[in-house]
């Protein structure tokens, strides 16, 4: 089948992060963000030092790779479930919980001239991400806007917008749905093997592994370095 469009994972494959192993500094600033705003709000019951644990008991995912959504999470962690919270309070909560997931990101160089040149040869582009602890798509979308990619691209979508994480099929076959192409006629580049490249072959893409900091050592698919070197593939 005809290459109609090419697909790019968001995190550390278009805009960096953070890596796997500064997660866990990142994840205690989020929840340290959120406990400030409740206490703020005389919402705060717990013993904040309990935090590492309570997140801990929150990090898994499902065996379905279904979205656990963040509000979910936060009520648990904070034992929420019997406050008296505004419209405004969940939407907030998700913002200071991402702000430090935000503060230090920076997009690529070669994002903006690869989704240009693509556009020039006549191939559409998406965006498919995951969001970290089931983050709502609203920020993300603006986050996504902040760096121009929003308006560089044909769709963005997220995985709480079909309600499944990759690598399960869902989300790839949602995002081919927005672009109007078949799965069969996409590759999906993304740099987490445990996601992109699984879910996007289940889901019948062809898949691109971007390594950009030289840790991978074997792949099942292309692998490149930078965005640059995914031409050779199309």
């Amino acid at each position: 089948m005809k290459l109609e469009a090419v697909i790019f994972d968001l995190g550390n494959t278009l805009v960096w992060y953070y890596s796997h192993d500064e997660w866990p500094g990142v994840l205690a600033e989020c929840l340290g963000n959120v406990a400030d705003y409740l206490r703020d709000h005389g919402l705060l019951t717990i013993d904040t030092e309990e935090l590492p644990a309570r997140a801990e008991a929150e990090r898994g995912q499902s065996p379905d790779y279904a979205v656990r959504p963040l509000d979910g999470r936060l009520i648990r962690i904070f034992e929420l479930g019997n406050a008296r919270l505004d419209a405004e309070a969940m939407p907030e909560m998700a913002r200071r919980f991402l702000a430090p997931i935000f503060a230090h990101s920076k997009r690529y160089d070669d994002a903006l001239p690869t989704l240009a040149e693509l556009h020039v040869r006549g191939l559409k582009t998406g965006i498919l991400s995951n969001t970290p602890w089931g983050t709502p798509a609203i920020p993300w979308r603006e986050e996504v806007n902040r760096h121009g990619l929003l308006t560089a691209v044909d769709a963005a979508a997220f995985c709480v917008e079909c309600g499944y994480r990759k690598p399960a099929p869902q989300p790839f076959q949602h995002i081919a749905a927005r672009l109007g192409v078949a799965p069969e006629a996409c590759f999906f580049i993304g740099d987490d093997p445990r996601w992109d490249p699984v879910g996007a072959r289940g889901a019948g893409m062809h898949a691109i592994l971007i390594d950009r900091t030289g840790t991978v050592q074997t792949a099942k698919e292309p692998l490149i370095h930078e965005l640059s070197e995914l031409f050779k593939y199309l």
